[in-house]
């Protein structure tokens, strides 16, 4: 495996997700106006702690290891690319990757709401993906939920045995589906069924995410679990972060 191969990973994942997607519907990106006002106000409330701590810590890692630079752009770039993606489901809305997984192994939760509000915020404004009055519900849901998420699942799987790649490929896989279930509940609590209210509205929501979403979200697990170990081969993370499970570039 030489450098080339490592370049070319990403793209050509996401060419592959590219060419098999459509343009078309509505993707787990809540759109521009689509919230309540009064919704979108409460989900901007809720992310902004967050956002903010991710700054602080943001800011610690790059001032006590300057090369974290580089990962932390081929984070970025992971994110920014999959989660731009729009696979189409059987139900008629569309799916994507999100991409999280990846920078919260290498770098926690926390720094990947600045990450994820970055990429949110470039999305909405130059593709017309997500919004800016709902980018406080789609930062918590895709910068929040899901890398909160994935930590966790990582941390817990290492302690009981699990080896870094198995922790890391779980906690990819569940951060994601995580990601659209708290989509599901935002949308459930702003359209609260007639018939059921918000529970019967969240399983509504919910089913239509994960028709396609459980399979996309292995996908994504297994290209996380390529990049990290590609990134351990080429030494680009073990001098300056270790994985939450504490063993460093033993993957």
């Amino acid at each position: 495996m030489n450098k080339k191969f490592f370049l070319l990973t990403v793209p050509a994942a996401a060419f592959y997700f590219w060419y098999c997607s459509s343009a078309t519907a509505h993707a787990m990106h809540i759109a521009e106006g689509f919230l309540p006002l009064k919704w979108a106000i409460i989900w901007w409330v809720v992310f902004l702690p967050f956002l903010i701590g991710g700054i602080y810590k943001l800011r610690k890692v790059i001032e006590e290891h300057p090369e974290a630079k580089m990962v932390l752009g081929i984070s970025a770039a992971f994110v920014f690319v999959l989660s731009a993606l729009k696979l189409p489901s059987v139900t008629g809305s569309t799916s994507h990757p999100t991409g999280m997984g990846l920078g919260t192994a290498l770098f926690g939760p926390i720094v990947m709401s600045v990450i994820g509000f970055i990429v949110l915020l470039f999305q909405a404004l130059l593709l017309a993906h997500g919004g800016l009055t709902t980018l406080g519900a789609n930062g918590f849901a895709m910068a929040v939920a899901g890398p909160f998420t994935a930590y966790w699942i990582i941390v817990l799987t290492g302690k009981i045995g699990f080896s870094n790649r198995a922790a890391i490929f779980s906690g990819a896989l569940l951060g994601n589906l995580a990601t659209y279930l708290a989509t599901s509940l935002q949308l459930a609590l702003a359209f609260p069924a007639a018939t059921g209210g918000i529970i019967a509205s969240f399983q509504k929501f919910a089913a239509v995410f994960m028709t396609t979403q459980i399979p996309l979200a292995v996908s994504e697990a297994l290209l996380t679990v390529v990049v990290v170990n590609l990134l351990a081969k080429y030494q680009l993370q073990g001098k300056f972060i270790k994985f939450p499970v504490g063993e460093g570039t033993k993957i």
